[in-house]
This record gives C-alpha cells, sequence and structure tokens, in this order.
C-alpha cells in the first residue's frame, strides 16, 4: 500500500516552513544517482566526475623559468656590488642546454626552459646590463628567483581532483596537463517535465478563449539546459484523469526526476493530487517565501518528483532556490549556497511581515564604481518581465517590513545560477 500524500498547506503562519528547513528536506531527500561513463576530456565538459583523477607525473616535470633572463648559479651573486658572467649557452622551451653550468658562466634562458644543471637562479634580463657575450649582474638577486620547481604545482601519485567536482574549462586543461586521455563521468540525470491544465496551449497553437500559452515549459526547459541534464519534455497535459496518470506512469518509468508547474495549491487540480496519492509519496507545503509559496515534493514510483507554483515567477523562483541544488546532489555534486552580497538599495522596496521575499532587481555599478541595486519595478508572480529585466534576487528578510532608499540589502545574483 503506497503512503498517502500529507498536506502542509496550513494557512497559520506559524505552520509555514522556511526556505531554509525547505531546503534541508529536500537535500537530507535528494539521493545520488548510480552509472557512470567513460569520456574523452573534450567531451567530459560540464559533467561530473565519478572518480580521483590521481597525478601519475610532477607539475613541472623539471625545474624551469618563470621569466625570460639568465640562468646563473647562487654563488656567483655578489655580497655587494656588481659581478660580469660569461655567457656559455642557451636554454628554449623543448630544447634545454646541454652540459653543467660552471662558476662564472649563466645561460639565456626563455619562460618554460629547462634549468641547467649547476644553475639555481633566474636573472630577469631586465636586472642584466649585456656586454658583448657577457653580463653584468648586482647583488640585489636572490637565490631561487623565477624559478619553477619540479612538482611544485602537481606530484606524482597527489590526488588531484575529487568525485563530485564538476569539469569545468579549468579541470579541462588540468587533466591534459597529466596526459590523461579520458574520466569517469556520472551518467546524466534524466529530467522529465510537463504542465497540466485545460487552460495552457502549447506554442504555436492557436489559443482558445480562457487559454494562455504555457511559458513555463520553455522557463524550465532553460534552467535544466544549464544543469546539462537529459530532458525530456513531456509537453502540456490536459486536465484529464487517464491522461494525467499515464505521464507521471510515463516519466516516473523513464527519468530520475519529474517536474511539473501548477496544480499544488489547496483545491487545485484534483487529479493530480489524486494521481499522486495513488502513485507516490507526497508533501504538499507552503513555505514561507514570496513568490512561490506552494510546493509538492516527494517521491513518484523511484523517481524524485517536484511540483512547483503555477505562476511563472514563482516555478523559477522555487526552482532556484529548492530544485535545482536537488538535482545537483543528485547528480553527485556537493551543495554549495548560492552566493549573496550586501548592497545598497537605490529603490524603496515595501513588503509585510511573515514571509522571506525574492524581489527581482537590477545589479550595477554607481558612478563611483561601487555595487549598488534597484528594482526592476511591479514584482507580481505572474510578470516574467520582472525577472527579464533583472540580474539578482533582491532577499528581504522574513520580518523586514521594507527598505528605505539607500539602505543595505542581501542580493543573489542570477550569473551562474540563472
Amino acid at each position: 500500500m503506497r503512503n498517502k500524500t500529507t498536506d502542509n498547506c496550513d494557512t497559520n503562519a506559524s505552520s509555514l516552513l522556511t526556505v531554509d528547513q525547505a531546503r534541508l528536506r529536500i537535500l537530507d531527500s535528494a539521493q545520488v544517482i548510480k552509472g557512470y561513463e567513460k569520456l574523452a576530456i573534450r567531451s567530459s565538459l560540464g559533467r561530473v566526475l565519478d572518480e580521483t583523477v590521481f597525478s601519475s607525473i610532477n607539475v613541472p616535470a623539471y625545474d624551469n623559468s618563470a621569466m625570460d633572463g639568465y640562468a646563473i648559479s647562487s654563488s656567483d651573486i655578489p655580497d655587494e656590488g656588481s659581478t660580469t658572467l660569461n655567457l656559455a649557452g642557451k636554454s628554449f622551451a623543448g630544447k634545454p642546454f646541454e652540459g653543467t653550468l660552471k662558476s662564472g658562466q649563466c645561460i639565456r634562458i626563455m619562460t618554460g626552459a629547462m634549468i641547467p644543471d649547476g644553475a639555481d637562479t633566474i636573472v630577469m634580463q631586465e636586472q642584466v646590463e649585456i656586454e658583448n657575450e657577457k653580463i653584468v649582474i648586482s647583488s640585489c638577486i636572490s637565490k631561487g628567483d623565477h624559478v619553477r620547481c619540479i612538482g611544485e604545482d602537481m606530484k606524482a601519485g597527489q590526488a588531484i581532483l575529487q568525485p563530485g567536482k564538476q569539469i569545468t574549462a579549468s579541470e579541462l586543461g588540468l587533466i591534459a596537463s597529466l596526459g590523461i586521455a579520458e574520466v569517469r563521468v556520472k551518467r546524466k540525470l534524466r529530467v522529465a517535465f510537463f504542465s497540466t491544465g485545460d487552460e495552457l496551449c502549447s506554442v504555436g497553437e492557436l489559443p482558445e478563449e480562457g487559454q494562455i500559452y504555457d511559458s513555463n515549459r520553455y522557463t524550465l526547459f532553460g534552467m535544466l539546459k544549464r544543469l546539462d541534464v537529459e530532458i525530456i519534455d513531456m509537453g502540456v497535459i490536459p486536465d484529464i484523469r487517464d491522461a494525467i496518470r499515464d505521464a507521471f506512469k510515463t516519466a516516473a518509468s523513464h527519468a530520475d526526476a519529474v517536474i511539473t508547474s501548477g496544480g499544488v495549491s489547496v483545491g487545485e487540480a484534483d487529479y493530480v493530487k489524486e494521481t499522486l496519492d495513488e502513485m507516490g509519496q507526497i508533501n504538499f507545503w507552503k513555505v514561507a517565501m514570496k513568490p512561490g509559496k506552494p510546493m509538492a515534493i516527494g517521491q513518484l514510483d523511484g523517481a524524485a518528483f517536484f511540483g512547483v507554483p503555477g505562476n511563472p515567477v514563482s516555478a523559477m523562483a522555487t526552482f532556484y532556490q529548492f530544485v535545482q541544488p536537488a538535482l545537483k546532489k543528485m547528480m553527485g555534486m556537493e551543495y554549495k549556497p548560492h552566493l549573496k552580497i550586501k548592497v545598497p538599495c537605490l529603490t524603496p522596496l515595501n513588503k509585510s511581515a511573515g514571509r522571506l521575499e525574492y524581489q527581482r532587481g537590477r545589479l550595477m555599478r554607481d558612478d563611483t564604481g561601487q555595487l549598488v541595486v534597484e528594482s526592476t519595478g511591479r514584482q507580481g508572480s505572474h510578470l516574467l518581465t520582472s525577472m527579464s529585466h533583472a540580474n539578482c534576487f533582491i532577499i528581504l528578510p522574513a520580518e523586514s517590513t521594507g527598505v528605505n532608499s539607500g539602505g543595505l540589502v542581501d542580493v543573489e545574483p542570477f550569473e551562474g545560477i540563472i
């Protein structure tokens, strides 16, 4: 017998979950997917490591120069004044000097070139005077200057990258520097999503009276695409019992996570709740946040289930605060809170005490170069323009009743999350 849904949508303010409580519950229930694949390193960009990457070599593989200049022995550095050294040869990257540096000699050397035997210090070319086949150096030089030592970056046998690390451009270069051609990564997370409601029609169709275009599938698609998951778009499902049941069964059988928009408020979409009650273990929550109070979270035939609100801005806000962190955990990534910074707000902001608010704002620099933020204007949860014009969330605490112009506020930049 399946567990019945529970309803945490009591209108009593004390029954509302805080944002932190809701996120913690969701993260605690999220399970890392199993399965991996081996990929060539270029194909692994954006994926999540499923193995520890060890260095089989020292990087750098040999002592080399960090500057264009001259390789010398520190024993030739004068205690005071200057001294003259004879030029004995050259060392280029890929073409090292063959032989051993003797006392009173120097070697012309280029950045990245191997430091010859007998040398332990690099003198920048700007620090020397050149006289025919000789150079003059002063006492201002110190032993070991501008030398990149063997293994300074990575040592043979050292663990370099850990499972759960997302591979970015930096990691591609790092792995390539070790001579590794393939890495083991987590398989892609499979996410199915659809919208429900007779009032919705798809882009390209002619809406009937009382219908609106379904925008949430497109915002969900965009947000999921940024996560580099395998996307299963199941379209718009009408309010028909069998159609909804079939959609949930299909989604749960093909995906690791199922996301729906709409039908999560009390009194809405009876068929949706009825089907979830039959098939899964679902909690209906109200979270003390605006926009995005109602949500449905749980399991659906083994797949994680996320029901976000139908209002477009609410759907985006709840996705970024709750669904995205859970999906990242399922992908094998470590949870990292979104970046928050405190800046002056140029716009007076109004709110009622009781719920934490994510208002939409524009983060910018003023004439002095200081970071400041301003509101995008009207903040209704149905106004997608408020998100399009924004580049950050302005976060107002639950107890706040607003902010005067010039007051400090916490902002969460979209860069990196949207």
